[in-house]
């Protein structure tokens, strides 16, 4: 499985790309503050109330004495406009002067009226308690106006309306930046994998070859199409096992009919003869038929029980009951049931069990009926005058049982197919009279494969056919005799 590289994991490039952007926005920010702060003429900004009425009052004063015919309410909206600070004037004939529009209470201009009079409204405050939010404005001993601040006015309200505005702007130019960054340079690509990674789904959901899924990247999607990929391979692995296995199915039911129907058809030739009245004249000509029809239902048993029999070793329905077994007893069984036969077609059989080969792990059952199927099989390939030979020796720790016949051999083309069921790679060889089922082999690998061994077959140019079983040594439970 693709392994997920840390730092291109989406959970730490998003992690990181955020810590990214909050970071570029806060130092974007504290940049262009410092840049506004720089070029700034309002040194009033750094100033608290009370300092800020002093300085506008002495500025007032200033202006005043320069000209005494000054219009302060003109001066006010002219050169105060400038300054951040909401900052009203109070003249003796009751006007009021503002650096710039905003709302004004009534009491805020009573206050101030008041302390261009010096007078303290009835339950009012005295006018020493308001210097924080009103300052006078004296010319020659002589007060001219009052100086106030709207009320509500903070310190930071001036910086707040002085760098807010572009500190805000910049802000959210700086977030969607930041977002189309992040969209771009961390969602995008995987985005974009994940899309492809959505077609292939589409389409092998659809049926259709999947196109395989990128696994570049190094990060969570990577390791998405690498789990995807693994799992269409397998579907597609899967899908060509079920047609592999229909087709054999089909296959196999075309095979048994065909061997089913060549005795069926004998049988029931022979007893529609049989059952003509004065078709067969001689007693000697009907019992000949009985015995063809005796010797094909007895073919067509054999045909039957080795399906059953093949079907339960494939389907695992078949228990092995393991054991020591001494192969030279195999040897003997296998003699005992085939000697006589071949003797009368003037076949040797001959064995030879190495010292260091004298035992097997096994079913005893099972591992006879591998041996006396190779050597039926040899025994209908081998001409007469020829010979069978049964041979056991040790290689790389495991027991090879082998069975060699001196016929005509198999073709090279045969051989990766005589293990398949009802394969037979040339009728013509077989001696006269001894058909086989075509299964005898398929029975044979079954047998052995369940065992854990192998069994494989060879032809050398002109020297027959040679079968070995390569099977376990240790012993389990005991030892046949």
């Amino acid at each position: 499985m693709n392994e997920v590289v840390w730092y291109r994991s989406l959970y730490w490039r998003t992690a990181l790309g955020a810590f990214a952007c909050l970071t570029g926005l806060l130092l974007a920010q504290a940049a262009l503050f410092l840049w506004l702060a720089g070029r700034t003429d309002r040194p009033v900004l750094s100033q608290s109330p009370p300092r800020v009425l002093r300085l506008v009052s002495l500025d007032l004063t200033t202006a005043l004495e320069s000209d005494p015919s000054l219009d302060i309410a003109a001066y006010v909206r002219d050169q105060l406009t400038r300054v951040p600070w909401r900052i009203f004037v109070v003249l003796p004939d009751g006007r009021v002067a503002k650096n710039r529009e905003f709302d004004l209470p009534d009491a805020s201009i009573q206050n101030a009226r008041n302390a261009l009079n010096d007078e303290t409204p009835p339950g009012g405050r005295p006018f020493e308690r308001l210097r924080s939010r009103i300052a006078r404005v004296r010319v020659d001993g002589r007060v001219v106006a009052v100086v106030g601040l709207a009320p509500g006015e903070g310190p930071l309200d001036p910086i707040v309306r002085e760098y807010g505005p572009p500190l805000v702007t910049a802000g959210l130019g700086l977030l969607v930046a930041g977002a189309l960054g992040m969209a771009l340079f961390v969602f995008g690509p995987a985005r974009r994998r994940l899309r492809v990674l959505q077609l292939a789904a589409e389409a092998l959901g659809s049926g259709a070859p999947a196109p395989p899924a990128p696994e570049t990247g190094g990060d969570e999607v990577a390791a998405l199409a690498h789990s995807f990929n693994r799992m269409a391979a397998d579907l597609d692995a899967r899908v060509r096992d079920l047609k592999e296995s229909d087709r054999l199915r089909r296959q196999l039911l075309a095979d048994v009919s065909h061997e089913l129907m060549t005795p069926l058809t004998s049988i029931r030739g022979y007893l529609e003869t049989l059952s003509i009245p004065n078709a067969v004249p001689d007693a000697a000509t009907r019992d000949r038929y009985v015995q063809i029809v005796s010797s094909e239902t007895e073919r067509l048993e054999s045909i039957v029980g080795d399906l059953l029999d093949l079907a339960r070793l494939e389907g695992g329905g078949i228990a092995l009951h393991r054991e020591t077994v001494p192969v030279a007893w195999l040897f003997d069984r296998v003699a005992e049931r085939h000697d006589a036969a071949l003797r009368e077609r003037g076949v040797e059989l001959t064995r030879e069990v190495a010292p260091d080969a004298q035992e097997v792990d096994g079913d005893a059952r099972r591992l006879e009926q591998v041996l006396q199927n190779l050597v039926a099989n040899a025994s209908r390939h081998t001409p007469t005058g020829g010979r069978i030979t049964l041979t056991s020796r040790l290689a790389d720790g495991r027991v090879v049982v082998a069975v060699t016949d001196t016929g005509t051999g198999i073709a090279p083309e045969h051989l990766p197919f005589v293990f398949d069921r009802f394969y037979k790679a040339d009728a013509a060889r077989a001696q006269e009279g001894t058909p086989g089922s075509g299964l005898g082999l398929s029975i044979v690998k079954a047998i052995v494969e369940a065992h854990g061994g192998r069994v494989t077959a060879s032809s050398p140019s002109g020297s027959g056919a040679r079968f070995e079983v390569v099977l376990g040594t240790v012993p389990l439970t005991g030892t046949r005799g």
